[in-house]
């Protein structure tokens, strides 16, 4: 079995593909100060770099054929697409080519590329399986056809590419140099209070992040101050003597966080509980159950971050929040909060899983 392959006619003679779940095109890659660039006929003479076997080479071969381009294609064996993207980003090499999944993806992790343009009309992605193998395939369509029916294909496509063309490319090298600079100094105190809760140390940093960019003085129109941005109030009740010390921020932040992920132990789903906890973190506990009584009245499940994600922002409505107890909130910011944080969380988990491997000579952040 073999996932994410793109159906080809060739690839149709040795394998059977599922039925397909995604649309995908081929894209050129280049780098974000790459002028010279810009349509299929400046690829002329250029090396392209790419994986062997893949279907990049097809397609690459194609061109060069109708359009005598003149393409170098220089074959690499064992190296993932995601890394010819980080050497584009380095400036390693000039061009690459990947899915426009993969080139969507990888942008939050390299924001120093571009994706230029389509090399290929669309295509599809699917699995494959060994030729008249039909069980196997049954089965895998039918797996294909329930998660599609019952929401979890559409849950993992949004957590992953709902906003994949809306990132910030300022707003990503800034958290780059940041993390380079400033995580190092709370890094251990933050795994080892991470540990203690329960928590992965790079949600926290995410969410540290997010609240302050790592400056331990900051303060909000609010009035929350410090790493965590933690309100007075919130302070008293965890013992917190001064909100700008760094330690004591990040010990109360995290249990915090904790205290109110307990809250949620009827939210079954474990990526669902964690944000509504990252919801009240940022707005606050009641808010979020306003926000839980407007999904049931309309008909939602409010135990679903989807359907909060509708909710949320009403409260910032007279005709919401005038009925409900809690009442005026700016409801659309902890839905804003909760996708920058996974976005954060997301970058650095990729950083600390692949800053090892012997193909990532230089890690993306070194």
């Amino acid at each position: 079995i073999a996932a994410s392959l793109t159906i080809t006619k060739l690839r149709k003679e040795i394998v059977d593909f599922s039925i397909p779940y995604m649309k995908i095109q081929q894209m050129i890659i280049i780098n974000k100060k790459n002028r010279s660039i810009k349509n299929i006929f400046d690829l002329k003479g250029k090396e392209i770099h790419i994986r062997r076997g893949t279907s990049y080479f097809n397609t690459l071969v194609e061109l060069n054929h109708k359009y005598n381009l003149g393409i170098k294609i220089v074959l690499h064996e064992d190296i993932p697409t995601e890394e010819f993207i980080r050497m584009v980003a380095e400036g390693k090499i000039e061009v690459t080519v990947a899915d426009s999944n993969i080139a969507f993806l990888n942008k939050r992790y390299y924001p120093d590329i571009k994706i230029a343009f389509p090399i290929s009309g669309y295509q599809y992605l699917a699995w494959a399986v060994k030729k008249g193998n039909k069980a196997l395939l049954s089965k895998i369509n039918e797996f294909f056809k329930e998660i599609k029916s019952d929401g979890t294909f559409k849950k993992i496509y949004d957590r992953y590419y709902s906003f994949v063309k809306s990132y910030n490319y300022l707003d990503l090298k800034k958290f780059q140099r940041t993390i380079k600079t400033r995580l190092p100094i709370y890094e251990e105190l933050i795994k080892e209070e991470a540990e203690k809760y329960g928590f992965d140390w790079r949600l926290i940093a995410a969410i540290i992040y997010q609240e302050s960019q790592f400056n331990p003085y900051a303060k909000s129109f609010t009035g929350v101050r410090g790493l965590m941005q933690i309100t007075l109030t919130t302070a008293k009740e965890l013992g917190i003597k001064n909100r700008l010390d760094p330690i004591q921020s990040i010990k109360g932040g995290i249990k915090y966080l904790y205290v109110l992920y307990n809250r949620w132990k009827e939210i079954s789903d474990p990526e669902d509980r964690l944000f509504f906890t990252l919801a009240s973190y940022n707005i606050g506990f009641y808010h979020v159950m306003d926000a839980r009584i407007l999904a049931k009245e309309m008909g939602l499940d409010p135990n679903k971050w989807e359907s909060l994600k509708k909710t949320l922002p009403l409260l910032v409505y007279p005709k919401y929040y005038r009925r409900l107890k809690y009442g005026y909130a700016r409801g659309w910011e902890p839905v804003k909060f909760v996708e920058k944080v996974m976005l954060y969380y997301d970058i650095l988990r990729h950083y600390t899983v692949f800053k090892n491997k012997p193909y990532l000579s230089e890690g993306f952040f070194e």
